[in-house]
């Protein structure tokens, strides 16, 4: 699979443009009723089986953006996709196409607060349940009193 051949398939199919540097392609403003179809689409017909990282930005105004890179390991092809959440920020799991999902999604729900729609065990990962927030919002108040971490 070439990267040219790849971004021919994504426009057939999505419509959405795919920019590529190199072996590396960017799919920008994937809509979230579609993220789990395009990652089926990408393991599946593109061959993208590596799942490399799941995580999220906080651009304040402009919301929640869900970011995830999944490869080709053999044709040397990644394809980096992202997809702006609405005010209520929630995206389909992608943990039943990728294992290497689960750990990275509750990463991505105790920090952002983004909630996957799906996942088999969607809880705090890194801070205690009863901690309340998620630190890297931007709306996050880091001044706010808390028990220490234990």
């Amino acid at each position: 699979m070439t990267p040219d051949r790849a971004i021919s398939l994504i426009q057939e199919r999505f419509g959405l443009q795919a920019a590529g540097e190199g072996r590396s392609l960017t799919v920008e403003r994937l809509p979230v009723e579609r993220w789990e179809e395009f990652f089926g689409f990408a393991k599946d017909t593109l061959g993208c089986r590596f799942f490399s990282f799941l995580t999220a930005v906080d651009w304040k105004e402009q919301g929640l953006e869900v970011v995830c890179r999944v490869e080709n390991l053999d044709a040397g092809v990644g394809i980096l996709a992202k997809c702006r959440l609405g005010a209520d920020p929630r995206c389909p799991t992608l943990t039943r196409l990728y294992r290497g999902a689960d750990w990275m999604e509750r990463e991505c729900y105790d920090m952002f607060g983004v909630r996957f729609d799906g996942h088999p065990d969607l809880r705090r990962i890194l801070l205690a349940q009863d901690w309340e927030g998620h630190p890297l919002r931007k709306d996050y108040a880091v001044d706010t009193p808390h028990a220490p971490y234990r």
